[in-house]
């Protein structure tokens, strides 16, 4: 009797189980170990939150050591939601299987039985008269055949029963195993976003005592004139590791193809679309523009590399072209911060970020999301950059006037 392709296909995973079980507590045991390093390091910037509560109530570097903290906190709580996600689909493939196995099993038990049936109504004389029917010696030949291999596949199903039943003892041990283990992340994650949450408010109330205080302005206006420079450095790292790429493929002789200097040579790049585009967070306005600014407390005049639009915290911040992720970064005074490559030197940066949703190396569209918006000590804002190579561009000259309602 020909199985199912479903049989077939469970049959096949169950003689390869050895085989891939192995990976699966590999994969496992990395994640874990993923987990428990990310748990380290939280752990050491709560001892360093302690130390510094006990000599000093609210400043900038207490400020920063929670954001680092948060930033932590949040790739956890991601890392247990993509683990719990992934339990889940382990859970629904041993369901499948149980269910596979209970079918494979109620499918022998039927023809089994109605094999029994027969033999007990007709017993080997029914066998008898099928032999004797027959109209030649080879017909009976092949028919006596037939009952011996017939009889044998009886004897193979009653096994498989024996076989079927232990499977399914195994897989409903793994799957109690697996819905314990997602009741245990499910309690981690719980408990990590209520550590989150709460350090949340911590930090609200701490960021309302450092802006009562009007010295903390002034140094803050000082970590950000050292984290622009910062900033520079980092910029020029990538230009020349960019440069020093494009010479390393130049000699393996594996430059740009031909589609792309077809782009280059008719203009349908980044640069080609300036004032044309998209804006890295939909609604706010702008807060702070590029260049002079007069610093809204000191009324002193700095350069701002950027621009900052005021959105509320948690917004979505999206990439304003097609690129890729060259670096994930953290700065005083600029928090977390993606710069994305568009390619021609053309990057574009995205500051006082409370979340970051990308890694290093990836591709990332255009309108596709690189993280969340935060708080910086002058409000809820995302700060925006665009250069060219180690040149600050003036974002307002390349973004969509219709972008942003601007104040």
């Amino acid at each position: 009797m020909r199985r199912p392709p479903a049989l077939v296909l469970t049959l096949i995973l169950l003689a390869f189980g050895a085989t891939i079980v192995r990976p699966q507590q590999d994969e496992l045991k990395r994640k874990r170990s993923q987990l428990e390093k990310l748990r380290t390091e939280i752990n050491k910037y709560e001892e360093r939150i302690k130390e510094r509560e006990k000599k000093e109530h609210a400043t900038l570097d207490l400020l920063d050591t929670y954001d680092r903290q948060a930033t932590l906190l949040r790739k956890l709580i991601g890392k247990l939601h993509d683990e719990e996600q992934s339990i889940e689909k382990d859970i629904n493939e041993t369901r499948n299987t149980i269910d596979e196995l209970n079918s494979q099993a109620s499918f022998l038990k039927r023809h089994y039985a109605q094999y029994v049936t027969a033999a007990y109504k007709f017993g080997r004389t029914y066998d008898l008269e099928l032999l004797l029917a027959s109209k030649s010696f080879n017909q009976m030949l092949v028919r006596a055949e037939y009952l011996k291999r017939f009889s044998e596949q009886r004897k193979r199903d009653l096994d498989k029963l024996d076989t079927r039943k232990s499977q399914m003892e195994q897989e409903s041990e793994k799957l109690q195993s697996q819905l314990m283990q997602q009741r245990k992340l499910i309690d981690e994650k719980a408990k990590e976003e209520s550590r989150l949450a709460a350090q949340a408010k911590k930090r609200k109330r701490m960021l309302t005592d450092i802006r009562k205080d009007k010295k903390n302005y002034q140094r803050e206006m000082t970590r950000k004139l050292s984290a622009a420079k910062e900033m520079e450095q980092l910029i020029a790292r990538l230009v020349d590791q960019d440069r020093a790429r494009r010479e390393r493929e130049a000699k393996e002789k594996t430059g740009k193809s031909a589609d792309h200097e077809k782009m280059a040579a008719t203009g349908t790049g980044f640069e080609s679309r300036r004032g044309r585009l998209r804006w890295p967070v939909a609604g706010g306005r702008i807060v702070a523009r590029f260049g002079a600014q007069e610093h809204p407390v000191l009324h002193t005049v700095t350069q701002n590399p950027g621009i900052d639009i005021s959105v509320p915290v948690g917004t979505s911040v999206m990439s304003i072209a097609d690129g890729e992720v060259s670096a994930i970064w953290w700065l005083p005074s600029f928090g977390n911060l993606v710069i994305v490559n568009h390619k021609n030197g053309y990057r574009s940066v995205y500051a006082h970020l409370s979340d970051i949703t990308v890694s290093e190396g990836e591709p990332v569209g255009e309108g596709g999301q690189v993280g969340r918006s935060g708080e910086a000590l002058s409000g809820a804002r995302l700060h925006f950059e665009i250069w060219k190579d180690r040149e600050k561009q003036d974002p307002e000259q390349w973004l969509s006037p219709r972008g942003v309602a601007q104040h």
